[in-house]
């Protein structure tokens, strides 16, 4: 994966007030990850209310205040869609969901009293969320693999495109980003008149986060 890939979900949950840790600094390759390598990013929502329902699956901007804390597998094969039978052939993407991973993700942040675990089961839980380029566009494939994603254990997916869609929106031409290499990079090409206006190319069913 990435750092570029990373770099873009690190930059959208802290632009919308997360709190964001990366677990691993290396990349694993020759064999196979252990339960904590297995995690790309961990978030948490100082800002969460208790007693809130659970975020949609399709995870735009104006759901992320039902996520109280997550667990995050990136996936940036751009040129790649989640279908049905990329799925099926593809175990690799649900790693992330093993109950050994989930056990040590749950080390990363503070323990619940008793009364605030049982405290509005919603968006209080650990929320497993997997960033991917695209599902199919055409039925019965885009229903499939979103049944087959929540059959195998994901609460919650974000494309790169509503997160590149949101952070440009954020990104003022006029300010100095440089402490930010993607968004100063965003930046520039926005600048330039390279990107086009958030406002001017929303995706379908995403104009409800505005």
């Amino acid at each position: 994966m990435s750092a570029i890939d990373e770099g873009i979900v690190r930059e959208y949950f802290e632009q919308n007030g997360f709190l964001v840790r990366q677990v691993r600094k290396y990349q694993v390759q020759s064999r196979r990850k252990t339960g904590d390598e297995e995690i790309d990013l961990l978030v948490y929502n100082p800002a969460f209310q208790r007693g809130t329902r659970k975020p949609d699956f399709f995870l735009f901007s104006n759901e992320l205040v039902y996520v109280h804390r997550a667990m995050i597998a990136v996936k940036g094969w751009h040129s790649d869609v989640f279908s049905p039978s990329m799925l099926k052939n593809s175990p690799e993407i649900f790693s992330f969901l093993e109950e050994n991973v989930l056990k040590h993700a749950t080390r990363f942040f503070p323990a619940e009293t008793d009364e605030a675990a049982h405290a509005g089961e919603g968006g209080d839980a650990l929320t497993k969320i997997l960033v991917l380029p695209s599902l199919p566009t055409a039925e019965p494939f885009r229903s499939q693999s979103v049944q087959m994603l929540k059959e195998r254990g994901v609460d919650a997916i974000i494309s790169f495109r509503s997160m590149l869609l949101d952070l440009l929106d954020k990104i003022e031409v006029n300010r100095n980003y440089t402490k930010s290499d993607t968004l100063h990079v965003m930046r520039i090409l926005k600048n330039y008149d390279l990107l086009k206006d958030a406002q001017l190319d929303l995706p379908t069913g995403s104009s409800s986060r505005r």
